[in-house]
This record gives C-alpha cells, sequence and structure tokens, in this order.
C-alpha cells in the first residue's frame, strides 16, 4: 500500500474513532464516512477502527505503559487516537512497524496541534513495535476490555468465570448469519440451526449469491430465536413492535403470518420496507409510537424486540461499552416497560406475547418480566422447551426464559446475548 493511499485510510480511521469516542457516534454510522474511499482502504480503515474499539483497554493500558501520563485530548488534538491506532496496527493488525509508525507520523505532522507531539507518537510508537506484545501478552484482557462498570454487572448476573467468557468472545471478529427461504447457494455457508446459515468469514453481503433474488436476510443466529418462540403463526395475525430494520418481520411473514410492523422511526420503517421489497415479503407498515398505538382488535400474537442498551451485540458493535453507561441502562428499562404494558394491551385472551432484548443486563431482562407479571396477573410465564430453541438446553434459563451468550456457540464463532420470555394472556 502506498503512502496516499495508507494515509487516507488512516485518516479516516482517525475520524472515525474521534467520532465514536469524543462525540459517543456510533461505529456502524461513523463508519459511513469510509464509503468514499476505494474499497482496499475502507477495508484498512474499517479494520483499524474496529479493532481498535474491540481492543480499546488493552491499548490504553498498553500506551500508559511507556507514557504514564498520555497527553490531554484538549490540547493534544487527534494524538491520543493517532497512538491508539497506531498500536493496534502494531500489536494486533500485524502491520510492519515501518509502516504503523511512519502513517502514525504523516497523521500528526497534518495536525496543528498534534504535530507538535510528534516526536513523542514516535518514540513511543517505536518502543511498542518492539516491546508491545510482551505487555499484551501479560494483560488481562478480558478485564481491560469492559469498563469496570458493565464488567461488574455480569460477574453480578452470572458468575465471574462466564463473565469472562462473554468478554473474550468479543475479541473476535464475528461470522455473518443468513436466515435463508430455502437452501443457500453461497460458498462456504454452512447450516447451524433452523433457518440460519453461518458464514465464518465476514464480507460484502450484496455481492453474495441470492442476495438480490430475496433468497436470505442477514440476521445474527440469536436475533432469529424469539419470533420462533410464537410456534405456528401461518395465516395467523402477529404484531411486531419495534420492528426495524425488519429481521424478525421477514421471519414472521416467511412462515406465513399475517404481520402488522410497528415501528417509531421513519427512516427505520423505510429501510424494514426497502428488506421486504428485496426478500418478496410483505406485512403491514405501521410508522408509530407503539406506546400509543393500538390495533382495531388484539392479536392473538405479539411480539416486541425492545429498545435497550444492546450489550449483547457487543461483538458486532465493539463501540458500545464505551459509549454507553449505567444510567443509560435505568433509562431503556423504564421505556422497556411502558412497551411492554402496551404489548400486553395489544395481545387478545388466550394469546402470546413474546417480550425480547438483545441486553445481557437483567433490569432490561428478567427483572422486566419479573415487574411485569406482577402488574398483569392475567399474564403467566409459558416456559421453553429444548425443542423451542433446535435442542440448544443452554439457551434456556432456570425460569425457563431465552437466555443467549455470546459465549455460545463458541466452536462455531459465538452468537448475540439475547432474551426473551414467552408469556400467555388467560
Amino acid at each position: 500500500m502506498g503512502l496516499s493511499a495508507g494515509f487516507e485510510a488512516r485518516a479516516a480511521a482517525l475520524q472515525v474513532l474521534s467520532d465514536v469516542l469524543r462525540r459517543r457516534k456510533p461505529l456502524d454510522a461513523a463508519l459511513e464516512s469510509t464509503h468514499a474511499l476505494d474499497p482496499r482502504d475502507a477495508g484498512f480503515a474499517r479494520a483499524i477502527a474496529s479493532e481498535t474499539l474491540r481492543r480499546l483497554g488493552q491499548l490504553e493500558d498498553l500506551i500508559r505503559h511507556f507514557v504514564p501520563k498520555p497527553p490531554a485530548r484538549n490540547r493534544a488534538g487527534p494524538v491520543p487516537e493517532i497512538l491508539l491506532a497506531g498500536a493496534c496496527e502494531l500489536v494486533f493488525l500485524d502491520v510492519p512497524p515501518h509502516a504503523a509508525v511512519d502513517g502514525a507520523n504523516c497523521l500528526a505532522k497534518a495536525d496543528q496541534k498534534a504535530v507538535h507531539f510528534k516526536p513523542l507518537i514516535n518514540a513511543v510508537l517505536r518502543r511498542i513495535s518492539r516491546e508491545g506484545k510482551d505487555v499484551i501478552a501479560a494483560q488481562d484482557a478480558a478485564a481491560l476490555n469492559v469498563p469496570d462498570w458493565l464488567f461488574s454487572r455480569w460477574i453480578d448476573a452470572y458468575g465471574e468465570e462466564t463473565a469472562r467468557a462473554i468478554a473474550e468472545a468479543h475479541h473476535g471478529v464475528p461470522p455473518l448469519d443468513l436466515v435463508a427461504k430455502g437452501p443457500v447457494t453461497v460458498e462456504g455457508a454452512a447450516p447451524l440451526f433452523g433457518s440460519v446459515w453461518r458464514l465464518k468469514d465476514p464480507m460484502r453481503v450484496d455481492t453474495l449469491p441470492g442476495f438480490a433474488e430475496g433468497d436470505w436476510w442477514v440476521q445474527d443466529a440469536a436475533a432469529t430465536l424469539p419470533a420462533h418462540l410464537l410456534g405456528d403463526v401461518k395465516g395467523v395475525r402477529v404484531i411486531d413492535l419495534c420492528a426495524a430494520p425488519g429481521g424478525k418481520t421477514a421471519e414472521l411473514a416467511a412462515a406465513g403470518a399475517l404481520v402488522t410492523a410497528v415501528e417509531r422511526e421513519p427512516a427505520r420503517m423505510d429501510q424494514l420496507r426497502a428488506n421486504l421489497e428485496r426478500l418478496h415479503l410483505s406485512a403491514e407498515c405501521v410508522v408509530d409510537d407503539a406506546r400509543e398505538w393500538r390495533p382495531q382488535e388484539p392479536a392473538p400474537f405479539v411480539l416486541l424486540d425492545a429498545p435497550c442498551t444492546a450489550t449483547g451485540t457487543i461483538r458486532r458493535h465493539p463501540e458500545l461499552p464505551w459509549i454507553k453507561s449505567a444510567s443509560d441502562v435505568t433509562m431503556q428499562s423504564q421505556l422497556a416497560g411502558e412497551l411492554l404494558d402496551a404489548a400486553a394491551e395489544m395481545t387478545a385472551p388466550g394469546g402470546t406475547l413474546v417480550f425480547a432484548t438483545c441486553s445481557l443486563e437483567r433490569e432490561e431482562g428478567s427483572e422486566q418480566i419479573e415487574a411485569f407479571l406482577a402488574r398483569n396477573p392475567d399474564f403467566s410465564r409459558a416456559p421453553l422447551t429444548d425443542a423451542d430453541v433446535f435442542g440448544h438446553s443452554e439457551f434456556v434459563d432456570a425460569a425457563g426464559d431465552l437466555r443467549t451468550l455470546p459465549c455460545h456457540l463458541k466452536d462455531q464463532g459465538g452468537m448475540d446475548g439475547f432474551y426473551a420470555a414467552r408469556l400467555k394472556r388467560a
């Protein structure tokens, strides 16, 4: 890679890291700035930014090993991000030392504030190129790469051994899961369970066989389970709340359900409609707040995939631990409770309500259901069986609810952390 091409990719990665770490911007949104680059540079920029965030705690600890008091962001410009990205290239991406160090120096030279710290950047990264991997090998990676507020929660909820297994599962690049209407012809795709096929190596999905034809859609294996818990929905009305981007809507429609998809955000509903159109599937689409909207009559099946902190999806969104806080858990829990009460009103007598969330936090999962059942005595749990989860008994917790963890299916590449409870109305 020539210097100019390398500079453009590194500059783009630097911008992405600044957007995420300083402005709390989601990684996917920040990465949109790389779309103007040629594919090779865009891929390199994505790799630098994603791996830096995936290993952020380790990289910060590594830099402090050589610079006990790193330059303050307010007077050093992008120096912290330059050091993080450069260190990531050296110890995790195995970029040749001369290229990584020179690339960081060029970034510093191009910035009015960072240029004054160019000698520091050069010296630190050269030391990291020689000694960095030894420091990394001695680190407690699982604990470092999760903020203390979040790691302590996981230890309380799951025990230290499982909390560490969850954190370690976030270190790998996740595979690509496809949910298919039939057999998948993508080379390397292998059946996982249900309608899920897994590709070990992520790639551009719009170039794969069957994408344009609408033969499949992308959805993590764990995210396919809540809709499956409703059972046979063919020819029956199902209300899908907080439906975008539409994976669960597509599942239900493909199973023959008469789906009403409710989504508050117009742009996200546009995405859902576009996905359904590509897949040649149909659903009634309603743009409204599920807390306020009500159907003409209650439905026999309601699915609520509630907004949450999404801590179960860190393997796909490595920025989440660093842009969320404990207060976000409290805020999202309150919203989920309001949505769950609204969903209950939409569920017909004798009907089934499935509540789901892609969070690992108890307040957003099991505690939400306990509180709901306490204030809604006409609802009760319908515990899951092994057959509900394709024989994976490890996906069912002691209460009979769904609880997948990122460390599940470890040998096959893991899965997102999901919670779901199946409830019956009397």
